[in-house]
């Protein structure tokens, strides 16, 4: 029996639509760090330091809910801290926030690929979140917002204004690169050591914008607070590390170290909280050629 015209119609419909309906759903854009929260032994010593030393506007209206207090950089980027969940921590580094276009979506999109992902929350202030760790068990919240953010005049005292990357311990680098780079993206931004021909550290850039994670490699299951604290860090981006430097002093910040060209030829400065974490100043721009390694992707700019 020949089928009726309209039959045939509907079958070729379907064939020209299926691809369409069973595509794998497109990524959202992932477009830069929104906070990094780390744990404290002391609210009130921390406080000092990420206020006073480093001169940012302190608040509790924070971007990760559950923290104590936040210290903002700007509108969209915070530090944050919070008393520790145990005793003695493993690691003093706590969560990192992420922007995203569209955290529904991009939710949808990690369920797709068979990730365990933490449900949706929804604020009413048009705020967006999910959780998830990644394969060394670092919590990430993957946030979107719809609407402007409260404006807030920063301090006269405030050193930097961006926060331009988060670096963190990676003992399994090939699930971590996978995850970072062939599920959500990134791309590599820069990549070197302390000797030539070898990585301790794995800059990865988000893929819509400039700011970058650094897989910090080599380093020993048994490393002390002091080092872990060396490793799980925040970057800071100045302009000038030597006008930065004079603005600490100012603030009431008493030198350890002073401003060196690192492997990655750019100008830094690393600051410790009380806790040993280390804050590192860091110019957008390298000075000299880099080590190692060339930079693959755009700058952090102001």
């Amino acid at each position: 029996m020949r089928p009726s015209r309209q039959y045939t119609v509907m079958i070729v419909l379907l064939l020209v639509l299926a691809p369409a309906a069973f595509a794998p759903e497109a990524r959202p854009n992932i477009t830069g760090l929104c906070f990094v929260r780390f744990q404290v032994s002391s609210l009130g010593e921390a406080g000092k330091f990420y206020a006073d030393e480093l001169g940012l506007l302190r608040t509790h209206d924070c971007w990760g809910e559950g923290s104590e207090d936040c210290f903002f950089l700007t509108p969209y980027q915070d530090v944050e801290i919070v008393k520790p969940d145990t005793a003695k921590p493993t690691s003093f580094l706590d969560e990192i926030g992420i922007w995203t276009s569209d955290s529904g979506s991009l939710r949808g999109y990690l369920l797709a690929r068979g990730l365990k992902v933490g449900e949706i929350v929804s604020r009413p202030d048009g705020l967006q979140y999910f959780d998830i760790t990644d394969p060394e068990q670092h919590r990430l919240r993957f946030l979107s917002k719809k609407g402007a953010p409260h404006i807030l005049s920063p301090p006269q005292t405030q050193v930097s204004s961006h926060m331009i990357h988060t670096g963190f311990i990676v003992r399994d680098r090939a699930a971590t690169e996978h995850f970072y780079k062939d599920i959500l993206g990134f791309h590599p931004y820069w990549h070197g050591g302390m000797k030539e021909g070898q990585d301790d550290w794995v800059s990865l850039q988000v893929p819509d914008g400039r700011d970058w994670i650094e897989f910090m490699v080599n380093v020993s299951a048994d490393a002390d607070q002091r080092l872990r604290g060396i490793m799980n860090h925040i970057a800071l981006g100045v302009g000038d590390i030597h006008a930065a430097r004079e603005k600490l002093v100012k603030n009431g910040w008493k030198p350890s170290e002073e401003p060196k060209i690192g492997r990655d030829g750019k100008w830094q400065l690393n600051l410790y909280d009380p806790d040993l974490t280390r804050v590192e100043f860091m110019e957008f721009s390298p000075v000299q050629k880099p080590c190692c390694s060339e930079f693959t992707g755009p700058h952090p700019i102001q």
